[in-house]
């Protein structure tokens, strides 16, 4: 009997004992799936809270000023009127662009974003320019002497409008404002007025200069300047209005980049000339560290005949660079616009020229002040060259020891009036296309 009260016992826990490992299994096996169910269930809320953010994005797009808006009836092309065109390689010709205005230009969002500051919404489109004059076309833009349809901009009649080329990126145009709007309330530097980068291309606004470029002006009144005993004098103070500029390019900590006498405006020479083209000018106190100053993009075109050495050598601009440019532009006047190293055709060239240390030959007719500072402008390394402050210096003795330099209060007039000069100019300009024609 207790054999047999026994054996149910026994067969029940055996049972118990061999169900174990089933549950086990099928615990191992349910955990995963049940894990898999709840991400998958979380991740579809996600990507359903995803996509309703996106659409409603999409819905808001107008609100942020980044879409297609109308367009008044389209205005006469930008078509520059005939006239020398200024560039890096003398001789080369560009025909001005016809600068189309896109409808809806491809602007990314996240650009509009950091700089949403700059410009809310434009105050002009293309439609409202009327395009006077050519000044100039740049590498990154081109130069009209220009007024409003109706009405004006800020106060100003005419103006100068600098139309951006095709390729030209959005975040350079932004980034050649932020400096400009920096550089405010300086007599010597091109003033900004207004600007629209909403639409392609991009267009600023700058104040009006009478003559154009200093490059143009020498060029143009060459015989005039030539004769005139005072063209030393007038050309010093001339240099030292530039010089009073970049003094304060290197106070806010503003590299030019791209110093030459063809991005120098005239209002009134010697007295009103005025730094502009900021389109390769680096605002150091937005860079993280003094390295960052060396910037050497393969795909940016510069003007190689007035980079310094240490540019080629170590891929280094500083301010110093803009001094050395400085000099370069100081043999410019000298010699009424000339092309630096004018023997040498190709960049190659150039390039192991200025690296192997050659320097431009002494201009003829320039006073021995003017050339030692040339000449210090020049030397290397690049921590002998003198600051911009000593520049002023330099050249304030030198005006105030100059017995033959002109009255401020009478200074003599080379060009009698703007009509004048503009006619002087565009007989220049087709002189020029004549000669190409009969060589063709």
């Amino acid at each position: 009997m207790l054999f047999d009260q026994n054996q149910p016992v026994n067969s029940t826990v055996g049972h118990s004992c061999s169900g174990w490992p089933l549950y086990s299994l099928i615990g191992a096996v349910s955990f995963p799936i049940v894990v898999f169910t709840l991400l998958a269930a979380i991740y579809l809320r996600k990507y359903r809270s995803l996509l309703k953010r996106y659409e409603d994005l999409k819905g808001s797009r107008y609100s942020l000023g980044v879409g297609p808006r109308p367009e008044a009836p389209s205005s006469t092309p930008l078509r520059p009127v005939p006239a020398a065109m200024e560039e890096e390689r003398e001789g080369e010709e560009e025909e001005g662009p016809q600068i189309p205005l896109q409808q809806s230009s491809k602007i990314r969002l996240s650009s509009r974003r950091l700089w949403k500051g700059l410009q809310q919404s434009p105050h002009f489109t293309k439609s409202d320019l009327n395009l006077l004059q050519l000044i100039k076309a740049g590498k990154e833009g081109v130069f009209y002497q220009a007024r409003m349809n109706k009405g004006t901009c800020k106060g100003h009649n005419l103006f100068t409008c600098k139309i951006s080329k095709e390729g030209v990126r959005p975040k350079h145009v932004e980034m050649e404002i932020s400096i400009m709007r920096k550089l405010v309330q300086h007599k010597n530097i091109l003033q900004l007025l207004d600007w629209n980068t909403s639409e392609e291309p991009s267009i600023l606004i700058m104040e009006y200069v009478s003559y154009g470029t200093l490059r143009t002006f020498l060029q143009t009144n060459r015989v005039r300047l030539s004769a005139d005993l005072e063209l030393q004098s007038l050309l010093t103070i001339a240099s030292y209005h530039i010089a009073l500029a970049l003094q304060h390019l290197r106070s806010k900590m503003i590299i030019h980049g791209d110093l030459a006498l063809r991005n120098i405006m005239v209002n009134k020479f010697p007295w009103e000339v005025k730094v502009g083209e900021f389109g390769l000018a680096r605002d150091l106190t937005s860079m993280t560290s003094r390295r960052s100053s060396r910037w050497r993009n393969p795909r940016q075109r510069v003007p190689l005949r007035w980079y310094p050495p240490e540019y080629f050598r170590n891929n280094y601009y500083s301010f110093k660079g803009d001094v050395w440019a400085f000099g370069i532009m100081l043999w410019e006047m000298q010699t009424f616009g000339t092309l630096p190293y004018p023997n040498l055709e190709t960049s190659d060239a150039v390039v192991y020229h200025i690296c192997i240390g050659h320097k431009n030959t002494n201009p003829e007719g320039c006073r021995p002040e003017i050339l030692h500072i040339m000449r210090d402008c020049w030397l290397e390394p690049y921590t002998l060259r003198p600051s911009f402050t000593d520049i002023v210096s330099m050249l304030e003795n030198i005006i105030e020891n100059d017995s033959d330099y002109v009255d401020v209060v009478s200074p003599q007039i080379f060009v009698k009036d703007e009509a004048e000069y503009h006619e002087a100019k565009c007989l220049r300009a087709a002189s020029v296309s004549f000669k190409d024609e009969n060589h063709i």
